[in-house]
């Protein structure tokens, strides 16, 4: 138990005592002075004295509730942060899935930021050949709303960028692999979760410039996606895994040129595996709107403090209360 004002509480209690010491102190003198006069104590006696006494614990711990006490208690709750990663290249501008598969994923992203408390942080990675940061993790969920809003599809697309720009927002701070291919010690972070929306094509069509607001620190080469996933895996990071459009494909046009994309959902699948994660199929937007409702977030608990003064109020007043009544029955007075 710890207390907010220690030195108030060491003042009160100091008080208190004197007050014992001289209740006591008077008990004694009185007993004296009725043995010198060979009169035995009476009930009434021990009765006033006991009253003295219930007074004198409800003064005390009405101090300890005076000191502001509190005790900590574990308490768990949806707590953490939720990167989501949505991809941005060229194919996600693909109609096999309406209105767009960046349109439906966008329709997604929103359901699942507005299913989630407060107590979620929430950030938003926009990838295509490299990773880039446009909301950091905030509990004001509006950001990420708007952000998310403002998504417009053209590019390439690496995946393993998008994974190492989501773990940098996690980190806030930069998260790259090594020359040669080696994966770095981030920590542990098992309150954190990615929700990467994609076709899961690593490399795929266009070379345009996303819409971002901001740059993450992040590596914006092609970067390895299975030491990426090496390094969530090991941080205790899960990826969760949308797929956005069909198996079946469609064309695109990008740059002029007509591009064959389809969903690939072997390497979603092999992304939200590795990590402890989910893969959600969805072949249309019906389907979309039940993912925000099936990726759990994972429940932590955290230490929290619990103020005790109300109850060491309500105890010192039953105190006082027993103390008077007692008193008063006896003696007539309160003290």
């Amino acid at each position: 138990m710890t207390f907010n004002d220690p030195v108030l509480l060491a003042g009160c209690l100091i008080v208190v005592a004197a007050l014992g010491w001289a209740a006591a102190r008077a008990a004694r003198r009185r007993g004296a002075a009725l043995a010198a006069a060979g009169i035995a104590p009476g009930r009434a006696g021990r009765a006033r004295l006991s009253g003295a006494w219930f007074t004198i614990a409800g003064l005390a711990v009405l101090a300890v509730a005076a000191a502001g006490p509190s005790a900590t208690v574990p308490v768990s709750h949806a707590n953490g942060t939720v990167i989501l990663a949505v991809d941005v290249s060229g194919s996600m501008a693909a109609t096999d899935v309406s209105p767009s598969r960046l349109g439906a994923a966008k329709k997604v992203a929103q359901a699942f930021i507005d299913a989630q408390p407060d107590s979620v942080e929430i950030g938003v990675i926009a990838f295509e050949e490299g990773g880039l940061e446009t909301a950091v993790p905030s509990a004001d969920h509006s950001a990420a709303s708007a952000t998310v809003a403002k998504l417009t599809a053209g590019g390439g697309t690496s995946l393993g960028s998008a994974i190492l720009a989501a773990l940098s927002a996690i980190t806030h701070r930069a998260v790259t692999i090594g020359p040669n291919g080696a994966a770095p010690s981030i920590g542990y972070w098992p309150s954190a979760t990615i929700v990467l929306f994609s076709d899961g094509q690593d490399g795929g069509a266009g070379d345009g410039a996303a819409s971002t607001s901001s740059a993450a620190g992040t590596d914006t080469g092609a970067a390895n996606t299975g030491a990426a996933i090496t390094v969530a895996e090991s941080a205790g990071v899960h990826v969760d895994t949308v797929g956005v459009g069909t198996t079946a494909g469609t064309t695109v046009n990008v740059d002029g040129y007509h591009l064959f994309t389809a969903l690939d959902e072997a390497t979603l699948k092999s992304i939200s595996q590795a990590t402890g994660g989910t893969y959600h199929p969805a072949s249309d937007a019906s389907e979309l709107d039940g993912i925000a409702r099936s990726i759990n977030l994972r429940l932590t608990v955290t230490n929290q403090p619990l103020p005790l003064a109300g109850a060491f109020i309500a105890l010192a007043m039953a105190l006082l209360v027993v103390g008077a009544l007692l008193t008063i029955g006896r003696t007539g007075r309160v003290v």
